[in-house]
């Protein structure tokens, strides 16, 4: 009989020290900074991992196959679209997320891009640095009293929101599976939202129904000068389309985290945009949601393991 530990497989180079030591009766086998598809197959034949935490890349029915003894696939965080559901499904396997471990540093982000998208922190940073002084000229967008649409209620949503709230925004907002809102979001459909807001900011999954939601269509039925920020998954917007109502003036401004394809090519058309505003898929990686990802990515594996 075999003394070899079971096998976690970690889709990174690294987990927490905190998560590492839930996980001290299990081999952890990590499979790189950058790992592809094809790369966590190989070490899914190779090791036959009992749990696979998810950090970059996908998982798809080809690794589960390779993996007979695979339980578990565990988000570390709360978007779960990098995994092939429907196929852990069909074969008996779990997904499960860190939903809500990384709230509070992705609305943290989000109001950030917000912030930055309305006062051109970066543009004014940038001509400051090169020796102008803009402020006979410059007029900022200011927050107080406009309208801030925000589309999915979750844990990050409804946090966003509360700080938007702080400011004294209006809330508005639609997610068809929240319940129980605050009494500062009043829920409304998509159209509202394109009609009122002046600011949107996203919070939901990508699904199949939901790609490329700010699309061409959308964005036209928006306000003028609207403001698009997106925390969430880059599928949600299709890029040319929102690059167009960028140079249009459709959309005033945008502030985006994340991007169709990741990490983002250069060049890439969103490149010298002065009115959009990048950062590469970071909202959730601060010191403290890197602790809390790991811990509850680690914990809810074992859950399924331990009632296995």
């Amino acid at each position: 009989m075999s003394d070899r530990k079971p096998v976690f497989l970690v889709t990174g180079n690294d987990l927490a020290p905190q998560a590492l030591d839930l996980l001290k009766d299990y081999e952890i086998v990590f499979a790189g900074k950058t790992p592809t598809e094809d790369d966590i197959v190989a070490l899914c034949k190779q090791r036959d991992p009992v749990a696979i935490i998810v950090r970059y890349s996908k998982v798809g029915a080809a690794a589960m196959d390779a993996a007979p003894s695979l339980k578990v696939i565990s988000k570390h965080g709360s978007g779960t679209d990098t995994i092939d559901k429907a196929a852990a499904k069909e074969r008996g396997i779990r997904v499960v997320a860190a939903v809500g471990a990384n709230a509070a540093a992705v609305a943290e982000q989000a109001l950030a891009l917000l912030l930055a998208a309305a006062k051109s922190v970066v543009t004014l940073n940038d001509r400051m640095h090169s020796g102008h002084w803009d402020k006979a000229t410059h007029k900022s967008v200011e927050l107080e009293g406009r309208t801030v649409g925000v589309i999915g209620l979750g844990a990050i949503g409804l946090r966003f929101a509360r700080m938007a709230d702080a400011m004294d925004m209006r809330v508005i907002g639609f997610d068809p599976y929240a319940k129980d809102l605050p009494s500062y979001i009043t829920p409304v459909d998509l159209d509202t939202i394109w009609r009122k807001a002046d600011a949107i900011s996203l919070h939901c999954p990508l699904t199949a129904e939901n790609a490329k939601l700010l699309n061409a269509k959308t964005l036209a039925a928006c306000r003028k000068g609207v403001i698009i920020v997106n925390t969430a998954r880059g599928g949600l917007i299709d890029e040319p389309a929102l690059l167009d109502a960028i140079r249009s003036g459709r959309v005033a401004s945008a502030g985006l985290d994340s991007f169709a394809v990741e990490p983002m090519t250069a060049p890439h058309p969103f490149h010298g945009e002065q009115r959009i505003t990048l950062s590469p898929h970071i909202g959730g990686v601060t010191a403290d949601a890197y602790v809390k990802m790991g811990v509850a990515a680690a914990q809810n594996a074992l859950a399924v393991l331990n009632a296995a």
